[in-house]
């Protein structure tokens, strides 16, 4: 793995955690290159193909950025999907993959097609493998933010290396259930995800090779992102924690 350290990192911001970076750059066949834009989205790339992970925030949060071939949006929260950014994104050779409460909320008339993924299904784009994984609450407090069976996690398979976005999830049996995960994006904030500790248990029982905490700022709370790589670590020193900066305009 080699990490792309393109801007000055903040200066003591997550000290306990191993690295700070702009970009990760995972050594396939081909290489895959993954971006953090902010809080949920990302940018990958792999192979000439530019894949766009629940883009939100409007055009100009894709400066510079190549335009996508494929948009995969996980859930219909402000977060993870936004219909006006949609439609200002270059996106007329993108096909847009979606669950159904997505799709739904997308005009029929949108210049891109919507594939439509329900929790379970396998779809190959592009040579890229893409696996619908279930994401939602288990605690009864939470159970109507992320209802079972509306959004979608997934599994990206770039030849022969598996990366996991996890979405809007709490420590399910279908994320601890996964297998051979080289990199694992997990969700932490409260009140609408998960605790650092259940996320640090889900990891330590699917054991990917890598994981990287996103999605991590809640209400009102940032999640201790140094105290969940301590809790990986010292159930399993082998999987490997790294800190992308999902927030560049905070400063915490």
């Amino acid at each position: 793995m080699v990490l792309i350290m393109a801007c000055k990192q903040k200066e003591n911001k997550q000290e306990a955690v191993e690295s700070t970076a702009d970009a990760v750059v995972m050594e396939a066949p081909t290489e895959v290159k993954i971006t953090p834009i902010e809080h949920a989205t990302a940018v990958l790339e792999w192979n000439g193909i530019v894949l766009y992970m629940d883009p939100v925030g409007g055009k100009a949060a894709f400066d510079g950025q190549p335009s996508p071939n494929l948009v995969l949006i996980t859930d219909i929260h402000g977060d993870h999907f936004n219909l006006e950014t949609l439609q200002e994104l270059d996106s007329v050779k993108a096909t847009i993959i979606a669950p159904k409460a997505v799709a739904d909320q997308i005009p029929e008339d949108f210049s891109s097609p919507v594939v439509v993924m329900n929790n379970g299904e396998n779809k190959e784009f592009s040579g890229i493998t893409v696996e619908a994984i279930p994401m939602y609450n288990l605690r009864e407090e939470a159970l109507n933010f992320h209802t079972k069976g509306r959004g979608n996690g997934y599994v990206l398979t770039f030849g022969d290396k598996r990366v996991y976005f996890s979405g809007d999830t709490e420590d399910i049996p279908e994320m601890r259930a996964l297998k051979n995960i080289d990199k694992a994006f997990i969700c932490m904030n409260l009140p609408y995800t998960m605790t650092v500790e259940s996320a640090a248990d889900a990891v330590l029982e699917f054991k990917p090779k890598e994981v990287y905490p996103y999605h991590f700022r809640g209400r009102p709370d940032v999640s201790d992102v140094a105290k969940f790589k301590d809790l990986v670590n010292q159930g399993d020193p082998n999987i490997k924690v790294v800190q992308l900066d999902w927030y560049p305009n905070d400063d915490f």
